[in-house]
């Protein structure tokens, strides 16, 4: 089974530490998330963006190249 360009193999499982939040009041759909994030875990709907958590490893990468801060990076635990 997959999902977008993700595999089961690459699910994040539990030692992820921080996961991306996304305030979708700030976003302005960009889609720099979208494209920066190699995980490909980031999706746009209606012109916002959603993480898929099972997959998002926690990088960060997301939020620093959100344009308008709609990223804040929350401790997951």
């Amino acid at each position: 089974m997959t999902t977008k360009n993700n595999s089961l193999s690459n699910k994040t499982g539990n030692w992820r530490t921080h996961r991306p939040e996304i305030n979708h009041q700030k976003c302005i759909g960009c889609s720099l998330c979208a494209k920066i994030c190699p995980e490909a875990c980031i999706e746009m709907k209606n012109h916002k963006a959603f993480v898929d958590d099972d997959y998002c490893k926690g990088c960060a990468l997301c939020a620093h190249e959100c344009p308008v801060k709609a990223i804040e990076m929350k401790e997951d635990f």
